[in-house]
């Protein structure tokens, strides 16, 4: 796992689903773990230890290249026409795809500031309406940055939203859409077996060499779509799709860093703001009170108090479960376990607990049976497993696009460019979260990123857009429950609804929600500013 959590919840959909359909072991009742002296390697955790800061003579900052002529898939010609009309006047055509869903592509400008240069193109689909009375279209997204919009389609519960043609895109830099490329197979392989928490110099050197290599070889592949993948360029995307689909007023439904999109658009385009959902809020304050990895340990926290109190061998009590999962993270980062011709890090391993938490229980239950085999037996499958998983890696060593689309977002969304301060904010963090905080490691990616970030957009309040529902749960990890508090404070027209609860996102998990959810989005029943659902 890589230091950037950040959201990553574009497969907390269905990560529950994901994580349980990996193999079961049996957890014995009776079983404890083995004594130490008979196990394979003794477990020493190391006392704290100064983290290393920047060397002296490493250069502090983006390492900043020239950006090459290359052309990723889906560079093409404008459409006829002169500006930014002659998008706005091509013709969407629909056509049959996947049985029951429709697909369509769509030409818009890699840059925004010269629209009669290149263009990108967008990959939509759309679940066609199936109820008595047509309400239009309701845009989703799965949140990431990086999640398939167009895969949205295919799983987002539609029941009690049949008179919405239910539409997803995949924003640019995104799967079918004009796709960020960088090294895959192999590189990425050694990419995320990288110790990302330096205990010294050396580790720090390689860590760093690393991300360095990783962004020069995106950039080596998407040349100029590097400088035009921000949050802002797809906000300005939605609203010219929302044209090309004939809707007056954007009907939409974003989960997790949708949350950012939906809640940018109502920024830059509050008159256009139809009925808006955001489930899973992400921070958009500028000082926020909990940072993403205190999610993540507090997750953890409620994990290890569950596993004990069903008695499992992972430990009795609360504190003797994280001690077990802290053993077994600190031993990976001097033995890694073999499994079937690979070995599962320490990056890994903390890959496999931090995607665990998504999924609340059912993410548990499966977590729990991986650390009790890798503690127990020395096997590291389930937990190579669940990594691949979170990691997007194929049993033939294949990754997913989202792997080079979400830090490619993100890094040109966030403006960090000093390593040194990204080493300070790990020392900071570590203090916080002990456990994920410290083994995470620290922010290098976008650092070591080679292209400048995108101008800050403005402050978001929303001025301007009607009621916006902004849903948290009180135990999401991914987006901790500050942030839907803080996001509903900070909209004008925000309406906080909260579900009491484990796991990221809620729509997907409580009926309840649902029913809140859909009431607004079908008859404009506004719930009370407040409402809460017991999971």
């Amino acid at each position: 796992m890589r230091a950037h959590l950040a959201d990553r919840s574009r497969r907390s959909r269905r990560s529950g689903a994901s994580v349980v359909a990996l193999a079961l072991l049996v957890l014995p009742a009776c079983s404890a773990l083995p004594d130490p002296a008979t196990a394979r390697t003794p477990v020493v955790v190391p006392s704290p230890t100064p983290l290393p800061s920047l060397a002296s003579n490493r250069p502090d900052g983006r390492p900043l290249e020239p950006v090459p002529a290359v052309r990723p898939t889906g560079f093409t010609t404008p459409p006829p026409g002169l500006g930014l009309d002659r998008y706005r006047r091509q013709p969407l055509s629909w056509t049959t795809c996947r049985q029951v869903l429709q697909c369509a592509t769509v030409k818009v400008p890699l840059d925004y500031a010269h629209p009669d240069q290149t263009a990108i193109t967008l990959a939509l689909a759309r679940h066609p309406a199936t109820g008595a009375t047509p309400r239009g279209s309701l845009f989703i997204n799965p949140g990431g940055p990086g999640g398939s919009g167009v895969s949205y389609v295919d799983y987002f519960n539609r029941t009690g939203l049949e008179d919405y043609n239910i539409v997803g895109w995949d924003p640019r830099g995104v799967g079918a859409s004009t796709p960020v490329e960088c090294e895959g197979g192999a590189a990425l392989d050694r990419y995320f077996s990288v110790d990302v928490s330096p205990d010294n110099g050396a580790e720090q050197t390689a860590l760093l060499d690393s991300e360095k290599q990783f962004g020069a070889s995106c950039l080596a592949r998407s040349g100029a779509l590097l400088e035009h993948v921000s949050t802002t360029e797809t906000v300005r995307d939605l609203d010219l799709l929302r044209g090309l689909v004939g809707e007056d007023k954007l009907s939409y439904f974003g989960s997790s860093y949708g949350t950012q999109i939906g809640s940018l658009y109502a920024q830059l385009f509050p008159d256009h703001v139809g009925r808006m959902v955001l489930d899973g809020a992400v921070d958009i304050t500028a000082k926020p009170s909990v940072v993403q990895i205190e999610g993540f340990e507090r997750a953890l926290g409620s994990f290890a108090a569950w596993s004990a109190a069903h008695k499992t061998p992972l430990g009795s009590s609360e504190e003797e479960v994280l001690q077990t999962v802290t053993d077994l993270l600190h031993g990976l980062d001097l033995t890694p376990l073999p499994v079937a011709g690979r070995t599962l890090s320490q990056q890994q391993g903390v890959a496999a607990v931090v995607f665990s938490m998504y999924g609340g229980r059912d993410g548990w239950r499966v977590l729990e049976q991986g650390l009790y085999a890798a503690v127990a037996r020395q096997d590291g499958a389930i937990l190579l497993q669940i990594a691949d998983r979170s990691n997007e890696r194929s049993t033939r060593g294949t990754y997913g696009q989202v792997t080079y689309a979400f830090p490619a977002v993100r890094c040109l969304d966030q403006a960090e460019g000093s390593l040194r301060k990204a080493l300070q904010q790990w020392q900071d963090v570590a203090q916080k979260a002990p456990i994920l905080g410290r083994l995470g490691g620290p922010n290098l990616t976008c650092p070591s990123w080679p292209v400048v970030p995108a101008p800050r957009p403005p402050e978001i309040t929303g001025e301007g857009a009607p009621p916006i529902v902004v849903i948290g749960t009180t135990g999401d990890p991914a987006t901790p429950y500050e942030y839907a508090q803080g996001m509903a404070q900070q909209l004008v027209s925000g309406v906080l609804v909260t579900l009491q609860g484990e796991g990221h996102l809620a729509y997907a998990q409580s009926a309840c929600i649902r029913q809140v959810v859909d009431r607004y989005l079908v008859q404009g029943q506004v719930p009370a500013d407040g409402t809460r659902c017991a999971s």
